[in-house]
């Protein structure tokens, strides 16, 4: 990538001194931003965003030429007339009732989003997954935001989650024309007390064991946030260093936040030090215990025992103390749990909570799982319960995993609802604002939209012993080894009774004696 880099600047030096006739405008550009945000917890979340647009009709137009845009993806676009395409691969469970409400979460596995989502929950994220999705990037990993992205230190977090996201974009008011628009992002949670620091002062080089340097030539927006909002409470003082270059406030997730904001494009960020190695310190202890619980989170959990009955059971939390709302239930469940939909029950405060709507898709063994969508209303300060139960099918034997006695993994639930704001708001400007504050929807000025996902789930199915039938092979085996070759080889074999042989000095001793004896030789 150091060469596409190079020829890129040769090309802007060479286009400013009037070496070359200016062409025209460039049609695709780039934006790469950092957030960091302290949590209730005292760890730190570090959310990654690099946004790629480009002005170009893909599906229609005859590109060969690719700037910014990866060539792979523009292709993949263009052969297969693709619309939206939404891939991400999660590492662990984002906590939402202790960490808050995140920017972007996604289930633990594989999610592709099209109209519905499919998951593989216990596909393994490793260092495969990150080195191709770097790959997209412009700059790759040789400046800009992406030199923090070290594997060693991005999965060795509590939380880990990559994605990659494209669609069309309007390029005006009335959608005349459209844009594309990549989006990748990275978010992950870094545990104070799994990294061995034990306190809650961080620096860049503590999270990623390394520095900002630089900032991506290729990139027309290059930012790094720190929320301070925490400031603002008492007995809490978080000292950010070194003094950012301005500060930006905005309306996230129905909440009012202050962020201290560090231009990479502009040389007074680098003032004085040859990279940016951002420090939050606490001068005094944060209350754990305090923090702000979201409006909606929920658990899930399977309860029962023995291995043919059970029950999923998930908990839908409405903290707000006035304002109820309602929330869309997907539940995707795999066929081998034969689920009893007349054991649907929702309870909320003791009572019966009837959806308003309700949507159910019965599972076909080996075909597809089951589908279950509910609209439920939850009351202001309540917690609603909704649980079915299931009988666990018997496998076919080649069906199992290589691993069964660990068990069946069952994708999250996920929860879509108008969450109440705290404060007013208003729609962000496409352009002018950070890009983490395009990522919530509004539907008016008291709500915003949430997309959550509970824990996947570990569930034992009735399970043979293999390893009886393995005694049963080998012992099978030697028997037939051992009685039927040996019978075998007493039916075949032929015996021949031969003298055994003497040597020739013996014959000759033997022929002397017979010739004095008077008997013919030997």
């Amino acid at each position: 990538m150091a060469a596409p880099l190079a020829l890129h600047l040769l090309l802007a030096l060479l286009l400013g001194s009037g070496g070359l006739s200016r062409a025209e405008p460039e049609r695709d550009s780039l934006r790469e931003e950092l957030v960091l945000t302290p949590l209730p917890s005292g760890d730190v979340s570090a959310t990654f965003q690099f946004r790629t647009r480009w002005d170009s009709e893909l599906q229609h137009e005859g590109v060969s030429h690719y700037r910014l845009f990866p060539k792979s993806l523009g292709q993949l676009i263009s052969k297969y007339s693709v619309q939206e395409l939404h891939l991400s691969l999660t590492q662990g469970f984002w906590r939402t009732r202790f960490w808050g409400q995140p920017f972007l979460q996604a289930p633990s596995g594989t999610n592709h989003h099209f109209l519905r989502y499919a998951v593989l929950p216990r596909e393994v994220v490793c260092t495969e997954n990150l080195t191709p999705w770097k790959k997209l990037l412009p700059c790759s990993s040789k400046a800009g935001l992406s030199v923090l992205l070290k594997a060693e230190r991005l999965f060795h977090t509590s939380y880990h989650s990559q994605a990659v996201h494209i669609r069309p974009v309007c390029r005006d008011s009335h959608c005349t024309s459209v844009s594309w628009e990549l989006r990748q992002t990275l978010t992950v949670v870094f545990d104070a007390y799994t990294t061995g620091q034990g306190k809650k002062d961080w620096s860049l080089f503590r999270m990623f064991s390394r520095t900002i340097t630089e900032a991506c030539p290729l990139a027309s927006q290059s930012h790094v946030y720190v929320d301070i909002s925490k400031n603002s409470q008492e007995n809490v003082t978080l000292e950010v260093s070194p003094p950012p270059t301005s500060t930006y406030q905005a309306v996230v997730l129905g909440d009012r936040r202050t962020y201290a904001v560090y231009d990479l494009l502009n040389p007074a960020t680098f003032s004085g030090s040859r990279s940016l190695n951002l420090q939050l310190r606490w001068k005094q202890q944060q209350d754990s215990g305090g923090h702000l619980v979201p409006f909606l989170h929920a658990q899930r959990y399977v309860s029962g025992y023995g291995l043919q009955t059970g029950e999923l059971s998930t908990i839908l939390h409405n903290t707000h103390p006035y304002r109820a709302f309602p929330v869309l239930l997907l539940e995707t469940v795999p066929w081998y749990l034969r689920l009893y939909i007349h054991t649907l029950t929702i309870t909320t405060k003791g009572k019966e909570n009837k959806p308003s709507y309700i949507h159910y898709q019965p599972a076909q063994d080996r075909l597809r799982p089951h589908l279950l969508e509910m609209l439920i209303q939850l009351p202001a300060n309540s917690v609603t319960k909704v649980s079915i139960q299931f009988e666990r099918a018997l496998l076919k034997w080649t069906e199992y995993t290589p691993d069964p006695n660990h068990g069946f993994y069952v994708s999250p639930s996920v929860l879509s609802a108008l969450v109440p704001n705290l404060v007013g708001t208003k729609p962000a400007n496409w352009e002018d604002s950070p890009l983490f504050s395009t990522m919530f929807p509004i539907s008016d000025s008291s709500s915003h939209f949430v997309r959550l996902y509970t824990e996947p789930l570990l569930v034992n199915l009735p399970t043979p012993d293999f390893s009886m039938p393995y005694n049963v092979i080998c012992l099978t085996c030697t028997v037939v080894a051992v009685c039927y070759g040996s019978f075998y080889n007493l039916l075949t074999r032929t015996f021949h009774l031969e003298e055994p042989k003497r040597s020739r000095l013996v014959r000759w001793l033997a022929n002397i004696i017979r010739r004095i004896r008077g008997v013919p030789p030997l």
